[in-house]
């Protein structure tokens, strides 16, 4: 059974340099000492902010900064690009209208990054 997330939950991204902590609005949310999230809560520089540098040779500013470089890796400032929403999420479980997020969803950043959660932010909360 996985556990719920809520805001200050701890990620990371696998292109990213540094983790970060997922942000969550108090707007139609089950509220405990911080609001639980749903698998919607995926807006970039709302919910998901930067991880430090970014260093996927698919983010543009990586690519440029890499061929000025003549071709030595140069990571530039993180920009989450996340349109898509958490997956899977807790189908079973909804918070306003929208399936509750688990520690075990995992969240597709454009830049091919891979964004997990390493720390839920509570442990007592189970969703399955």
């Amino acid at each position: 059974m996985g556990i719920g997330v809520c805001g200050g939950a701890q990620m990371q991204c696998s292109f990213g340099t540094a983790p970060a902590n997922l942000m969550v609005l108090p707007a139609n949310r089950c509220v405990t000492s911080q609001p639980l999230a749903t698998i919607m809560d995926n807006k970039p520089m709302v919910n998901i902010l930067p991880f430090a540098m970014c260093q996927s040779m698919a983010n543009p500013a990586v690519a440029s900064a890499t061929a000025a470089a003549m071709g030595a890796l140069t990571p530039m400032p993180c920009v989450p690009v996340t349109a898509a929403p958490w997956a899977p999420g807790a189908p079973t479980v909804q918070i306003g209208n929208f399936p509750a997020l688990n520690n075990s969803s995992k969240l597709m950043c454009n830049w091919g990054g891979v964004i997990q959660l390493t720390n839920p932010g509570q442990q007592t909360i189970q969703v399955p």
